[in-house]
Parts: C-alpha cells; sequence; structure tokens
C-alpha cells in the first residue's frame, strides 16, 4: 500500500469514526474512499464494516456511563439487530449492493421526516400516557413490537451496506422510548457495533477483506470514535437533532448522485 493511499484511508478513517459516534453515515466517507484507490463494492463493503468497527467500539467506551443504565433494552435490541446483521451480510454476498442502494435515500428521507416530528409525537405519547387501562397496555405492546421489527430490520440493513444506519436507529429509537437523544446515541452505537460484529464474522469466514485497508481504517475510526462521541455527548438537544438532518440530506444527495 502506497503511503498516500494509506494517509487519505487513515483520515477518512478518523472522519467516519467521528461521524459514526455522532450519529451514523461515516461509511459515506470510508466507502467511496476505497472506491476511488479501485477496491470493488463488494470488497470496499466488507472491508468497510470491518474498519469501521474499532470506531463503534472505542465511541462506546467513552458513552459507557450513559450505556450501564440501559443494559436490557440493549442486550435485547442488539440480539435483534446481531441476528439481522447476519442476514444483511450473507445477502450482500447473494445480491449487490448497488440493488439495495437504490432504496436508500427513500429510508434516510422517512427517517428525517421522523426525526423532524419527533418531539410531537413524544409530546402525544405523553398525553395519552394519563389514560390508563388494557387499552394503553395494548397500545404499548403494538408499539414495541412495532419496534423491535423495525429494530431488527436495521440490523439487516447494517450488515448489507450500513451506511446511514445510525440515522435509521435514531428515528426509531426516538418513536420507541422517551428519552434524551444522547441516551439515545448511546444505544444507537451499541447496536451498531452488534450489526458490524455479526456482519464480520461472515466475511472472515468467506474473506476477500483488504487487511491492510481495513486496519488503517480502523485506526483512524477508533480516533475518530473517541472524539465524535464527546462531541455528540455535548452537543444540545437542537443543534444535535439539525445536525441529523444536516447529515442525512447529505447522504441522500451522495447516494442519488453516485
Amino acid at each position: 500500500m502506497r503511503l498516500f493511499e494509506a494517509a487519505m484511508l487513515f483520515l477518512a478513517g478518523i472522519a467516519a469514526g467521528t461521524m459514526n459516534s455522532v450519529i451514523g453515515s461515516g461509511g459515506l466517507v470510508t466507502f467511496p474512499t476505497l472506491l476511488a484507490f479501485g477496491y470493488s463494492p463488494l470488497v470496499a463493503n466488507m472491508t468497510n464494516n470491518m474498519g469501521s468497527m474499532p470506531g463503534a467500539l472505542s465511541g462506546a467506551f467513552v458513552m459507557r456511563k450513559e450505556i450501564q443504565t440501559q443494559w436490557a433494552r440493549i442486550l435485547r435490541l442488539s440480539t435483534l439487530t446481531f441476528i439481522g446483521g447476519l442476514a444483511g451480510a450473507l445477502l450482500l454476498l447473494m445480491i449487490p449492493a448497488a440493488a439495495f442502494k437504490q432504496i436508500v435515500p427513500i429510508l434516510i428521507a422517512l427517517a428525517l421526516v421522523l426525526i423532524i416530528i419527533q418531539p410531537r409525537l413524544q409530546a402525544r405519547a405523553a398525553k395519552r400516557e394519563i389514560e390508563f387501562g388494557r387499552k394503553k397496555i395494548a397500545a404499548d405492546r403494538r408499539r414495541q413490537i412495532s419496534g423491535d421489527i423495525s429494530i431488527f430490520m436495521t440490523g439487516i440493513y447494517g450488515g448489507y451496506f450500513g451506511a446511514a444506519q445510525g440515522i435509521l436507529l435514531m428515528s426509531i429509537l426516538g418513536a420507541m422510548f422517551d428519552e434524551t437523544i444522547h441516551k439515545l446515541n448511546s444505544v444507537k452505537i451499541m447496536l451498531a457495533v452488534s450489526a458490524n460484529m455479526a456482519a464480520a464474522i461472515v466475511f472472515i469466514f468467506h474473506g476477500g477483506v483488504a487487511w491492510e485497508a481495513a486496519g488503517v481504517i480502523s485506526v483512524g475510526s477508533f480516533i475518530g470514535g473517541v472524539l465524535g462521541a464527546h462531541i455528540g455527548r455535548r452537543l444540545p438537544t437542537p443543534v444535535y437533532r439539525g445536525f441529523i438532518v444536516f447529515v442525512g440530506l447529505v447522504a441522500i444527495a451522495k447516494l442519488v448522485t453516485s
């Protein structure tokens, strides 16, 4: 590997790790960078997955205080994303990633709409909390089931392609739980780790990962994960929400024009 290529992949890893810890979409930096240096889309996708995992782990370590109070839901949802990640990685080996990219912009757009209207949804849910009895219990049960299914689907997406997975997760988690956006972000990071690990298992056994490139990206993403977690923890909620929408719009534009 040439020095210039290593330097660019390292910087892309830092940028991706930072973005992934704050909201997601870091793959929209590293994936095109790998393509630009001549890696095939399949190899680039697998290598990007392997390289981004250390950044998610370092971000989770920084946010361990937020994570400690949510282990029950994290373990349940991580199981769903892990199974989904296995399925998504297997699909990647059978179906070209380019086919899936056609629907990704639509998914991101829907997620952004949910993030924008999330405060109103939570306010309406708070009003309904006044109503007790079987109707409320049934409604909560339906919301959990639909949320669990959606989380499982994001696991498939994460194992298959992964870019902007964080935006989808944040919109779903916001609809499922009445928590601060920073606590939701810590759950998002752990779910992304779960999906990445599942996909990594499949890719390691399949072969084809460009290990040199993955190693360089992983060092950068580890650094970026720490930076992004500290940045995300300090962002005010309105600014955080606005940043999510901005990154999502950039992701849509990039995917549509690529």
